[in-house]
């Protein structure tokens, strides 16, 4: 028995010691954030799009936001060719899902400002991707999609800040942790 534990033994210290202190380790994830994170090559446009799919940010906390406003976000990086080590551009959606109508945003409430870390960054205006009905869930819900593109040296300042308060027109509110986790996990995903 004791022969059989030191060989064991020996068989897990063995590999270990072999290894090359200049590869790369695998750092766990010390905070599990719920978000579906997916990579994949389009051939149409010739890039490598990774993709933090659909994410609840808050539902009616925040200024200008009522009690039936679920705000969501989704961000999108876009490398160029079959790589994962330089990206091109960034896209970042805010999904704003109300049962009131007179909650959407006009023209001249769609300038985003991000504070991350107490530095403002000004993204520009935000561009109408869609705005219908969601039926879903058996109740009518407006659904309005905008999304604006940004560089990825802004995208980085976002994901690495401890705290980011988001400003569309007079909707603010805050990332909360698994959102700020999970823009980590989709940033580390590009090798530097």
């Amino acid at each position: 028995m004791r022969r059989a534990f030191i060989f064991l033994l020996g068989l897990a210290i063995i590999p270990a010691a072999m290894t090359n202190s200049t590869q790369a380790t695998l750092v766990p994830q010390s905070f599990e954030h719920g978000g579906k994170i997916q990579a994949r090559y389009d051939g149409f446009s010739n890039e490598t799009v990774i993709t933090l799919r659909k994410m609840r940010i808050s539902c009616g906390r925040g200024q200008g936001l009522p009690s039936e406003t679920c705000v969501n976000m989704a961000a999108t990086l876009h490398a160029p060719g079959k790589q994962l080590e330089h990206v091109r551009h960034v896209t970042l959606q805010l999904i704003f899902e109300s049962k009131d109508w007179d909650r959407r945003h006009s023209p001249t409430q769609r300038e985003l400002a991000i504070v991350a870390d107490g530095e403002t960054i000004r993204l520009g205006k935000m561009a109408l991707v869609n705005q219908d009905l969601d039926t879903d869930r058996l109740i009518d819900v407006m659904k309005e999609v905008l999304q604006i593109s940004l560089s990825y040296k802004d995208f980085t300042r976002i994901a690495r800040a401890e705290f980011v308060e988001v400003k569309l027109g007079n909707s603010e509110f805050v990332l909360q942790p698994k959102n700020l986790a999970a823009l980590r996990d989709l940033n580390n995903r590009v090798v530097p």
